[in-house]
């Protein structure tokens, strides 16, 4: 009951994170919809506006900080004014890695931010704070735990519900542990996307095949345990223990040297009894008896 517990509110904190993180996917999704559909200023913006306006920026300094693994690509752009602006980049291309001092490049402002850059031969590219695109790491975050999530909690309630039935209780452990292998799955497929810089739809094209194949998975095993076919047929004893073994034939020793015996003293040879002796024949011919009587 104990390990049952302990997966229902693994699950419900699991669950947790994973809907948190599809609402901020899903927050990144409708700021990217209201960046697409805001027009453009009429002057420039005073205060952060929701219009977008088009700054000529020169370039200072650009650095892509690929030595240093905690610093994201950055440039520092400066007004016709001389104000500086301060900007990070998620990737180092293509417009960065180009970037030479006293460049001229277009800013895109919008709320206040520079939220794209496009250079002299028309090549754009955001910066962090851009709103195009959504988060990977919040997208894989929410494949992984809602489905493993969903799993724990399913898994544990069942077989808190179904306390003293094996089948149901091997059934709801089937569950939980198939939400664990997708859950992983969800985490090395993000890996291997952020790893190799694979578009964001990589994410669900190689977790959602996966993802079919362990719930196919899961449901067989689940059916199999429900039938009883993943229990022990060897049925217990009275007291819960295993019953003694039913003696089997008797198998003929294989063949090989014999053992020797121990040796043991022998007892000394009885001698055999005495046997009468043919007596000497007399002078007269005549035989006389070994034993004569007295009298």
């Amino acid at each position: 009951m104990g390990r049952n517990l302990v997966w229902l509110l693994v699950g419900v904190v699991v669950l947790g994170v994973g809907v948190a993180s599809a609402l901020q996917v899903r927050g990144a999704l409708e700021r990217e919809r209201e960046y697409r559909a805001a027009s453009e200023c009429a002057s420039v913006p005073v205060t952060a506006s929701a219009c977008l306006w088009e700054q000529e920026f020169i370039v200072r300094s650009a650095d892509t900080n690929r030595r240093e693994r905690n610093r994201s690509p950055e440039a520092v752009l400066v007004l016709p004014s001389g104000k500086t602006w301060d900007v990070t980049f998620r990737q180092t291309g293509p417009v960065l890695s180009e970037m030479e001092p006293d460049d001229e490049v277009v800013g895109v402002i919008w709320h206040g931010r520079v939220v794209e850059i496009r250079d002299a031969d028309g090549r754009r590219q955001q910066t962090s704070d851009g709103p195009v695109g959504w988060p990977a790491d919040r997208l894989g975050g929410a494949l992984a735990c809602i489905p493993g999530g969903l799993a724990a909690v399913a898994g544990g309630l069942w077989a808190l519900l179904a306390r003293g039935n094996r089948r149901h209780a091997a059934a709801a452990t089937v569950v939980r542990w198939h939400g664990v292998a997708i859950g992983a799955a969800a985490l090395l497929t993000l890996w291997a996307q952020s790893g190799n810089d694979w578009p964001m739809w990589a994410l669900p094209a190689i977790w959602g095949p996966i993802t079919l194949i362990l719930l196919a998975c899961m449901t067989g095993f689940v059916i199999a345990a429900l039938r009883g076919e993943l229990e022990d047929d060897t049925p217990s004893g009275p007291a819960g223990q295993a019953p003694p073994p039913v003696p089997g034939p008797v198998r003929a020793p294989a063949p090989g040297p014999s053992p020797t015996p121990p040796l043991t003293p022998s007892p000394p040879p009885t001698p055999p009894p005495a046997q009468p002796s043919p007596s000497a024949p007399d002078s007269d011919g005549s035989r006389t008896s070994p034993v004569s009587g007295s009298g």
